[in-house]
Order: C-alpha cells, then sequence, then structure tokens
C-alpha cells in the first residue's frame, strides 16, 4: 500500500493526497511536520534527507517534492483519467505545476501574515506588496482560463493541482480581491469534486 507521510493543513501534503483522493487511490496517512513532528527522526530523514514533507512510499520507491509526486501517482495509477498520454498537452499542463512556484512565493508574504501570525505581529507592508504580486500573477492564470476550462486542458488534470491548494485558501483569506472572472469560475469547479472538498477545503491554519 502507498504511504503518505505529511500533515493536512500543509499545502505542498494537501496537492498529493487530494490527487490521491481524485484516483481513489487507498494509502496510509501518517501524520508528521510541524507539531506532529517525525521528519527530524532518523528513519525519516534516511527516505528524506531535506527533513521535508511530504513523502510518499510505494514499494520501494521513495518519493519527495510534492509535483514528482503527483505525477508519479498520475502515471502510475491514472491512466485512465489524470494522466495525459499526449507529450505536448502533458507538457502545457505540468508548466502551470512549475509556475505555481512561482506565486506561492509572493503567497506566502500573504497567508503567512494573516494566517499563522498574530495580528499584533504582521508586517501590512508585506502582505500588501505580496498580495499587490499576487494579483498580477494571478492576471495571467485568468487569461490562461478564457482560453480554456482547466489549467491541464479540457479536462481537470493534475496542471490544476498545485494552484487549486492556493486557491482555495486565496478565496478563503480575510482580504479584498480584484476580479478575476475566469479564475472565479474554474475555482468554483474545483470546489464541486468531492476530492477537493475532501483533502483541500480543511480550516486554514
Amino acid at each position: 500500500m502507498v504511504t503518505i507521510w505529511g500533515r493536512e493543513n500543509s499545502t505542498n501534503v494537501k496537492k498529493v493526497r487530494w490527487c490521491a483522493a481524485e484516483l481513489a487511490l487507498p494509502y496510509q496517512h501518517i501524520l508528521a511536520g510541524g507539531q506532529f513532528g517525525r521528519n527530524r527522526d532518523a528513519d525519516y530523514l534516511a527516505m528524506n534527507p531535506n527533513g521535508l514533507i511530504p513523502c510518499l512510499k510505494d514499494g520501494d520507491l521513495v518519493l519527495w517534492e510534492s509535483n514528482t509526486i503527483v505525477r508519479y501517482l498520475a502515471a502510475q495509477y491514472g491512466q485512465d483519467s489524470l494522466y495525459i498520454a499526449d507529450a505536448g498537452a502533458r507538457a502545457s499542463a505540468e508548466k502551470w505545476m512549475d509556475w505555481t512556484s512561482t506565486l506561492a512565493a509572493s503567497f506566502g508574504g500573504v497567508f503567512i501574515s494573516l494566517v499563522r501570525t498574530a495580528p499584533e505581529n504582521r508586517d501590512m507592508a508585506l502582505v500588501e506588496k505580496s498580495k499587490t504580486e499576487c494579483e498580477r500573477l494571478l492576471s495571467i492564470v485568468d487569461a490562461a482560463l478564457a482560453k480554456q476550462p482547466w489549467l491541464s486542458g479540457e479536462s481537470f488534470g493534475i496542471g490544476d493541482i498545485p494552484l487549486g491548494c492556493i486557491a482555495y485558501a486565496w478565496f478563503n483569506m480575510d482580504i479584498v480581491r480584484q476580479p478575476h472572472p475566469n479564475l472565479e469560475r474554474w475555482y468554483q469547479q474545483l470546489t464541486e469534486r468531492p476530492a477537493y472538498r475532501e483533502t483541500v477545503m480543511i480550516p486554514l491554519t
């Protein structure tokens, strides 16, 4: 059986658990990281020397890096669903997985400040600066989604997963957001997916 290590509220762990849920893939989930610890234990570091989450074990295979894990799960278990056979279409979808790392850098300035920092310790100048950059980047996504229903193309796929995890937090933080109608339509589609509701739409902490 597949085993996934990580805490449920981690954006990167959400990616992996959401992907597994979309595939209806049974797995063992071991809480690790943050208040759960484990990720600095010797046996964990033997699997993932970075000491980060998530980590996945499937038989003798051990993987870390959330996007890599999502790609593996789709290829190994999603040939009839999430995996995109055409190399060009697959690359077009996967570019959004990697691009989301660009957004995550600025998004962290908003999320960490507003969700994980006490109000008296927040740097609101940083929040506004980071939010402005997020809006600029999300306008790129909005323009792309004006041309296709999903970041993965005509159907939902792994290209939608990394940004989908951030989108839930973006649309549920107490901030004023610029209108991005295509992004909002895409996010609404995500909220209608049972796997998304189960693994991503949990309280922000």
